[in-house]
């Protein structure tokens, strides 16, 4: 079986403060607040989604905010650095803005590209690139206007603790194709227009450690429940022990954890985030699955009030 995937569906991260992390990621960002909700898992803490208008796969930052989580180390068996994309000429609007907010970046290099290098308040290390692929993001808000905005994911670096395997991985069981090497890192490519980019060391990495500031986890698209279902086949088919499919409302998952330590996730690009509340309120209201809303004041009360808001910096 041949399976081939389109690349990032989101990546999903560790932070601290629930507010300081939707002033970032929104009021910096200029992301849109596309769903607030909580972890299934752990319904005590928000899980946030920003991305463009509709949070679209390829688009779909992600986040666990807990504010007593200990502090993680970024090193293998992570994302160690993801990749925004902007439209082209956008990239000096960036450099200003961030120079404005009186973030601190690195402008870098590598395969003929220049990438804006800076981290987040708990320290996740981010990026931004400019390139021609990707729809345009519909959504402006704050001093992002949708001219100069986010279009979704331009990709990641992954930190291997066995790349060799981890590309391995990537080629024969995610379908990406190796189109470059340098300056110690591999490149890849999807066929998809966003998300796409996967650039890998090339020799393996110490071990990081989770906590807030390090990504829990990078997920790659299926198509639709009928081409899950084959994912989650092919997974297992390549040796890998894969979870059962998880309906996580908004797509349904599977998970497995590739030999470089990697956790990866396969997730749908159906339902999408309108399938509980309009277009027009999104992210506005916590949405909670069926089986938690008799629950919800005791969630809600155990949850710190968040707002997505326009910078003091953004208002003058």
């Amino acid at each position: 079986m041949t399976q081939k995937t389109a690349g990032i569906h989101h990546i999903t991260s560790f932070v601290r403060n629930p507010q300081a992390n939707v002033d970032f990621y929104s009021g910096v960002l200029g992301l849109r607040l596309v769903k607030k909700t909580i972890n299934f898992d752990a319904p005590d803490v928000y899980h946030l989604y920003f991305g463009n208008e509709v949070g679209s796969p390829g688009t779909a930052m992600t986040f666990f905010p807990s504010e007593g989580a200990r502090r993680g180390r970024i090193g293998g068996g992570q994302v160690g650095f993801t990749t925004f994309v902007v439209p082209v000429g956008a990239l000096a609007f960036w450099e200003e803005r961030l120079s404005k907010l009186n973030i601190e970046f690195n402008r870098t290099q590598r395969f003929n590209e220049t990438f804006l290098q800076f981290t987040d308040k708990d320290g996740l290390q981010l990026e931004i690139v400019e390139r021609e692929g990707g729809a345009p993001s519909k959504w402006s808000f704050g001093g992002v206007p949708a001219d100069k905005a986010i279009k979704g994911f331009g990709g990641a670096i992954l930190y291997s603790i066995a790349p060799d395997q981890t590309q391995k991985t990537l080629q024969n069981v995610m379908g990406l194709e190796k189109v470059g090497e340098e300056g110690g890192l591999v490149r890849y490519r999807s066929y998809g227009d966003i998300g796409n980019v996967i650039d890998i060391n090339a020799q393996p990495m110490d071990w990081g450690a989770g906590g807030a500031g390090t990504v829990h986890h990078i997920a790659w698209r299926a198509q639709n429940n009928t081409d899950h279902v084959k994912w989650r086949e092919h997974v297992v088919n390549n040796g890998f022990q894969a979870t059962g499919i998880i309906d996580r409302q908004y797509f349904n998952a599977i998970y497995f954890r590739e030999q470089g330590g990697i956790l990866f996730e396969i997730a749908t690009d159906d339902p999408g985030f309108v399938t509980d509340e309009p277009f027009e309120t999104l992210g506005e209201k916590l949405q909670l699955p069926v089986w938690y809303e008799p629950k919800r004041d005791l969630i809600e009360e155990n949850l710190m009030p968040i707002e997505v808001r326009v910078l003091e910096e953004d208002k003058s």
